[in-house]
């Protein structure tokens, strides 16, 4: 192993785990093409869609609670 990813390894292990998970997932990505694909797209677009549908008023927010017990409810 070289000095510097020593002395990298060294400083990753003073970091918190949040910091270390997100560096490990920084890393990761950066090993993969980081361009979205078109799933990827159209699930970005469709959260987006959805959440100016709920902020202009014209879809109501449903609490946590129910999603929860509707989605037990189905799994079950």
């Amino acid at each position: 192993m070289s000095e510097l990813l020593k002395k990298i390894e060294n400083d990753i292990s003073r970091l918190s785990v949040q910091e270390r998970a997100f560096l490990a997932d920084r890393l990761l990505s950066s090993l993969y093409d980081n361009s979205l694909n078109d799933i990827d797209e159209a699930w970005i677009a469709e959260a987006e869609r959805r959440y100016d549908e709920y902020k202009s008023g014209n879809s109501p927010g449903i609490p946590a609670q129910e999603v929860f017990a509707k989605a037990d409810e189905i799994l079950k």
